[in-house]
């Protein structure tokens, strides 16, 4: 997805010394196909008018129109991975009050659904509810993609893996994230368990020269 928005550096990361300049928030979604051609997309992103981003991220997203671009269809995907209910990586799993990947599984932790409520879990979960496969953990959820329970941002945040890929969520939020994991984000659920998360997840991905999947970097991809 290309959109973006911008916020000031030092009311999203207070304390971190961080120059006085907007940051420029991207919204990432992606998708992998297997060698047996099933899709599994990571994070649905804003969704259009009608989603609960639409108050304050710039709306219609353009994920159905980049799947399009890519020869993918709603229908056609089998597995949809949340990454955690913010509304700006789940909004799009429903439109028009149904869920727009229609056949796929919706794959949450236990614990990100066990702290929904309110609208969230009124618009998003119960349009879902028939497709949902709640997690416990790390799990392996079509073969050869796996889910890792990394909390601290939400408490059911996940990460998913692929071979040397990591599709990191809100695990960063920004590159400076990357060089020193302590620094806060005004919206981690519980700040200290983020930062320790950050630290830990990053360290085992840097020790594997993983390839990050951001949601929100200008770039999406950053080598570690």
């Amino acid at each position: 997805m290309g959109e973006a928005i911008r916020r000031p550096l030092p009311e999203m990361f207070p304390g971190s010394a961080l120059p006085d300049e907007p940051w420029v928030l991207h919204f990432h979604c992606y998708l992998l196909r297997d060698r047996a051609g099933r899709l599994t997309l990571v994070d649905t992103g804003i969704g259009g008018t009608d989603s609960l981003a639409s108050s304050w991220a710039p709306v219609p997203g353009t994920l159905t129109g980049e799947l399009a671009a890519a020869g993918v269809a709603p229908a056609d995907v089998d597995t949809v991975i949340l990454t955690h209910l913010h509304s700006d990586h789940a909004s799009g799993a429903v439109s028009d009050g149904r869920p727009l990947f229609e056949n796929a599984r919706y794959v949450v932790q236990q614990a990100e659904l066990d702290a929904a409520d309110g609208l969230l879990a009124d618009r998003v979960l119960t349009p879902l509810k028939g497709q949902l496969l709640a997690v416990d953990g790390d799990a392996e959820v079509t073969p050869g993609v796996r889910v890792h329970l990394t909390p601290g941002h939400t408490p059911g945040h996940q990460i998913a893996r692929v071979g040397e890929l990591a599709v990191t969520g809100d695990l960063v939020l920004h590159p400076v994230q990357l060089d020193d994991p302590a620094v806060r984000y005004v919206y981690d659920d519980d700040q200290e368990r983020a930062a320790a998360t950050r630290a830990a997840v990053l360290g085992e991905l840097r020790a594997a020269h993983a390839l990050l999947a951001t949601a929100h970097f200008a770039e999406p991809f950053v080598r570690l």
